[in-house]
């Protein structure tokens, strides 16, 4: 019997209608269009204004785009994993409510937070599951309301962040198809640099930190940027490297959209030319957990089966890792 891989073979995506445009944010702090795209390559990122609505509503509207999409019986799905580092609220999962709401009735659930490395993390451990044979099914959601935790006077984090969510279908594959290597590291030194420090456990939320925007998120941007570039792009090459691929064996590169300078250090690292470079962070921002499903559902039309994928991601606390992905469906 063939070793069981497991392979992505759904995706879908949604991000919400409100664009937040660099001309708007001109309005709100002291920057202006030129300066935000050339430090961040965005243009413009998308916002969930609806009062009461969270994280949830992003996954489950990405659940149901992949659904829709690809016919499968929500009654199937064995397992929900939203990966997220804005969970609806605390105690109560929102993996749980998601899954229910799309009608995955006989699915157990969990969230997996790993800052902006959550869904890479979560591919990780999707495919385990599947790769146990015990499992058919395994829906993967990366989604995050960033707006939520964003002080939109703070010039340095309110230019970067968006909204949206993500979804991918893991399914057993014998073909040699699928996820093939990973790479994952953290190192909590970078727990100071990148934080909304009020608010969990350690430092609970009180109206003095709340008037002080400590709930929200602080960012030391320089000092991220440096790690996230060097990280990101060490993860890329090792993979490589393990994996014996050179850059001509590289279909694409699926990297996390923090900032477009970071992406252009990742490729270039690697020597792969701009063509084979996924690339919308214009569009949305970084959309944290939901930037790697997003841009799988941007470019599905132009993957084909077979592809060689390097997926990578750098997050807060710090995270970061690469997987190497073979792609198992044409569309």
């Amino acid at each position: 019997m063939s070793k069981i891989s497991a392979a992505i073979t759904a995706v879908g995506g949604y991000v919400p209608e409100y664009v937040l445009t660099n001309k708007m944010l001109e309005d709100m702090v002291d920057t202006n269009d030129e300066w935000i795209t050339t430090r961040t390559g965005i243009k413009e990122r998308r916002i969930l204004k609806e009062e009461g609505k969270g994280t949830s509503y992003l996954a489950i509207k990405a659940a149901q785009n992949l659904i829709d999409k690809s016919g499968i019986d929500p009654l199937e799905i064995e397992l929900v994993i939203v990966a997220t580092a804005t969970p609806d609220m605390k105690a109560a999962p929102t993996s749980a409510y998601t899954a229910t709401q799309i009608g995955a009735k006989n699915a157990f659930s969990f969230d997996l937070e790993a800052a902006c490395s959550s869904f890479l993390y979560g591919m990780s451990v999707a495919s385990k599951y599947i790769e146990s044979g015990k499992y058919k099914k395994v829906l993967l959601i990366g989604a995050d309301k960033n707006s939520s935790m964003i002080n939109y006077e703070d010039r340095a984090t309110c230019i970067i962040f968006g909204d949206g969510g993500g979804a991918v279908l893991f399914e057993p594959n014998q073909e040699g198809l699928g996820l093939q290597d990973e790479f994952l590291r953290s190192d909590g030194i970078g727990r100071d640099f990148l934080q909304a420090k009020y608010g969990g456990s350690s430092y609970p939320s009180t109206p003095e930190a709340i008037k002080n925007h400590e709930h929200q998120v602080f960012q030391d941007g320089k000092t991220v940027f440096k790690n996230a570039v060097f990280n990101m792009a060490d993860v890329a090459v090792k993979i490589l490297e393990r994996n014996k691929l050179t850059v001509n064996d590289v279909s694409w590169l699926v990297a996390h959209q923090a900032n477009k300078r970071i992406i252009d250090a990742t490729a270039n690292r690697i020597e792969l030319e701009e063509e084979k470079v996924m690339m919308n962070i214009q569009k949305y921002g970084n959309t944290t957990s939901a930037t790697l499903p997003l841009l799988l559902c941007d470019y599905e039309s132009k993957l084909k089966k077979g592809d060689n994928l390097i997926f990578a991601a750098f997050g807060g606390g710090f995270t970061w890792g690469s997987i190497y992905l073979k792609w198992a469906y044409n569309s």
